[in-house]
């Protein structure tokens, strides 16, 4: 079983360090996770990744179900000798693809029926199979099988449905998983649904708390839809105030800057998202000042690295931005750069968290978060003024000439 120690809290936020020992080691949250959906994190070798201070990393058990397969990942010995990562491994369920493959897939209390993209083949997704295939991909975190419908499901019935047989599926994955024997070595975590009704969430955790002796560990699902972001925050602030202080809580597709800082504030341990790897591949860094697009004309003729402060090797190898302007914007280099700008992108997602924990450790977390933000945003976006409030930490204050402004506020430069 995972071990859990809590070693500091914010004196103001909900915020906290822990130290999460697993299977293949120890990381220390809260972090953001790298997706590696199939096994590897686009352009990166596992090495790469390492070197990067990178402990946790996902892989998409529907995508590695079908390829390479459940015969080949077990004739490797699992995931972490096939794909080379000595490291924690977290193997999401499955239950994403029953929105992004929506087309693709009938839901029924059995399980998923997923038509394959790739061959047509019908395959039937179950709780137990999800649980089976993550055995055999080997995560030190296993999720339960979900029944997720989108954030922005006008349907109310369809969301209780979903959540009532989420919880449902939680104890089918539990019994499978404890008849496996694996508890010691495999941590399963279960998924708090309910859409963004707020009346079905409290029920769902409610549910959920009680099953908290069989899982290792909390994740909250179904956001990140294109939901409002005030209503995302204060779904984040009910679940992580009912779920237990002595397991991990893992907010699940999260990735943007204020998105993960805010998150922490409000007591999340864990995050994962595609955005770092996926900005760079247009281009897009992302520094303390604020995302950069080295299409830009203005960047060639910019000799500066991305970040002088950030100690990723393209910072500190001597790539600037004009040349990365340069590879980026033609199409038989183009590659490169964006790798250059990948490994600088994780590295920036890793620092933001690494730099959250040493301000919760140094009791200085509230003015970590005045900071990143007075140099992150021109204008801060409402709902994060909002949310940092509820917490108390004011990112405004009285005579402030900050503009606060609803939306994201981004500066893209």
């Amino acid at each position: 079983m995972a071990q859990f120690e809590l070693l500091a809290r914010c004196h103001t936020t909900r915020a906290r360090v822990s130290k999460l020992t697993l299977a293949h080691g120890v990381t220390m949250l809260p972090t953001f996770m790298p997706v590696a959906t199939q096994a590897a994190i686009k352009g990166l070798t596992p090495q790469q990744v390492d070197a990067l201070g990178v402990t946790l990393i996902l892989n998409n058990t529907y995508h590695l179900g079908l390829r390479p397969g459940i015969k080949v990942l077990s004739e490797a010995g699992g995931a972490h000798k096939f794909q080379g990562w000595n490291k924690n491994l977290l193997t999401d369920s499955g239950g994403f693809q029953l929105v992004s493959l929506s087309k693709f897939t009938t839901i029924t209390e059995e399980g998923a029926l997923f038509e394959s993209p790739f061959t047509g083949e019908p395959t039937m997704l179950t709780p137990e199979e999800s649980i089976s295939i993550q055995h055999a991909i080997g995560g030190d975190i296993i999720m339960q099988l979900d029944d997720v419908v989108a954030s922005l499901t006008p349907d109310r019935k369809r969301v209780e449905e979903a959540m009532e047989r989420s919880v449902r599926w939680l104890d089918r994955c539990i019994a499978h998983h404890t008849l496996s024997g694996r508890q010691d070595t495999q941590n399963l975590f279960a998924i708090v649904q309910g859409g963004l009704d707020f009346e079905l969430r409290d029920r769902c955790l409610t549910q959920m708390v009680e099953r908290k002796n069989s899982v290792a560990g909390f994740a909250i699902g179904g956001l990140s839809g294109g939901e409002e972001k005030d209503i995302f925050w204060q779904i984040v602030r009910q679940c992580t105030e009912k779920l237990p202080e002595d397991r991990p809580r893992y907010c699940m597709g999260i990735g943007f800057a204020e998105d993960l800082l805010v998150s922490v504030a409000l007591g999340v341990d864990m995050a994962d998202c595609v955005f770092p790897t996926r900005t760079a591949r247009f281009g897009v860094a992302l520094t303390h000042q604020g995302p950069l697009n080295l299409r830009l004309a203005k960047y060639a003729k910019d000799f500066q690295p991305i970040d002088a402060t950030c100690p990723c090797p393209t910072c500190t190898e001597g790539t600037s931005r004009a040349m990365l302007h340069h590879v980026i914007t033609r199409e038989t280099a183009a590659a490169h750069g964006k790798l250059s700008v990948t490994l600088h992108n994780i590295a920036f997602q890793a620092r933001i968290m690494g730099g959250a924990r040493d301000a919760i450790l140094n009791g200085t977390f509230p003015d970590y978060l005045r900071t990143f933000f007075a140099n992150y945003f021109d204008a801060y976006p409402e709902w994060c003024v909002n949310a940092l409030r509820s917490v108390g930490v004011d990112l405004v204050g009285e005579g402030s000439n900050v503009k606060v402004v609803p939306g994201s506020g981004a500066k893209w430069e």
